[in-house]
């Protein structure tokens, strides 16, 4: 089959299309995908860049985010049949025999969830990631109610936007930080009921003005760095503020934190599949599931910007490190 390859860490330029042998079912509970899109992620540039979780296992095949065609299944399989479609969060760290950017992939059947029906392949393969990021950020971390009020910074990234609209769905108030106006109007459609472009006005007033001086029950930091910090001065005593980013102690300190007794919630979706947590990923399939019936009946959209075919992988790359994403971006598989 065809697949993207690294043979060593490096610049886009190492994601390189080969022949490789065909993924194999070797387990009952195991399922043969054919692969027709995989989403791209920050995680896989940052993998291809600095090296796989499983360095000794190369060459390796990047792409968490699959949607495809159930071929096969293996015995114990009952909840899937060939010519199920299907999307999921599985593979792509640098394990052997795993990942995405390909034309086949063998998942693990508790992984996979059939796709919304209303999305193209290219679409449902740019999801998962980021719909199982925001929903424990803002759900399973940040303990988010009706009538709240949430901060999500980057409103129109690829977490960003579909965190905006799980934050309506639970009935919050939203405000959000984008860069532009541009990007502003694009985060109102998602259903921001406040936007701040942060290169214009200090986000943390912005915010204290909006919320009446009270600042925010939840804040969702998807952009890290000193905003993390900064962000601490917009949340309300007795506050959550979530980050998928790790804090910097260069750049800040928790001092205004702690006097204002926030609970600090830190967000890694990889953590079920690397430490192996079946019950774990089980919860995250079961996002999934929820999701798709969100999707279908038209209270979840998902953004797709733009798409490449699989053998320009490096070029979807490129466009992504470049920063200032609206969406999501995902390779088309033949």
């Amino acid at each position: 089959m065809k697949a993207v390859i690294i043979n060593q860490p490096g610049t886009p330029d190492v994601l390189t299309l080969k022949d490789v042998h065909e993924p194999q079912i070797s387990s009952p509970t195991e399922i043969l995908v054919q692969l027709k899109a995989a989403g791209i992620n920050p995680i896989d540039t940052k993998l291809r860049h600095r090296g796989t979780f499983y360095p000794d296992d190369m060459p390796a095949i990047l792409g968490c985010d699959g949607a495809g065609i159930v071929q096969a299944v293996g015995s114990e399989v009952t909840d899937f049949k060939p010519g199920d479609e299907v999307y999921f969060f599985a593979g792509g760290l640098g394990k052997s025999q795993t990942g995405n950017y390909a034309q086949l992939a063998v998942v693990e059947s508790h992984l996979v969830a059939h796709k919304p029906t209303s999305l193209t392949f290219a679409e449902a393969a740019a999801a998962p990631l980021v719909l199982i990021t925001a929903w424990e950020s803002l759900y399973d971390r940040g303990r988010l109610e009706n009538g709240q009020k949430v901060l999500i910074h980057g409103g129109t990234g690829g977490v960003g936007h579909i965190a905006i609209q799980l934050a309506k769905l639970k009935g919050a108030d939203v405000c959000v930080t984008v860069g532009n106006p541009d990007k502003a109007r694009l985060a109102r459609q998602f259903g921001a009921d406040e936007t701040i472009v942060y290169k214009q006005t200090d986000f943390v007033q912005g915010v204290l003005n909006w919320t009446e001086g009270k600042g925010v029950d939840l804040a969702f930091d998807t952009v890290g760095g000193k905003t993390f910090f900064d962000t601490c001065e917009a949340v309300k005593v007795y506050g959550d503020l979530v980050t998928i980013l790790q804090p910097d102690p260069n750049l800040g300190n928790l001092k205004i934190a702690r006097n204002r007794n926030l609970s600090i919630g830190l967000e890694l979706m990889l953590t079920p599949a690397l430490m192996g947590l079946v019950d774990a990923q089980k919860h995250q399939t079961s996002i999934l599931k929820q999701c798709a019936k969100f999707i279908d009946q038209g209270q979840l959209k998902i953004h797709l910007n733009q798409t490449f075919p699989l053998a320009e992988a490096a070029a979807a790359h490129q466009l992504l490190e470049q920063g200032s994403m609206m969406g999501k971006i995902a390779l088309l598989i033949d």
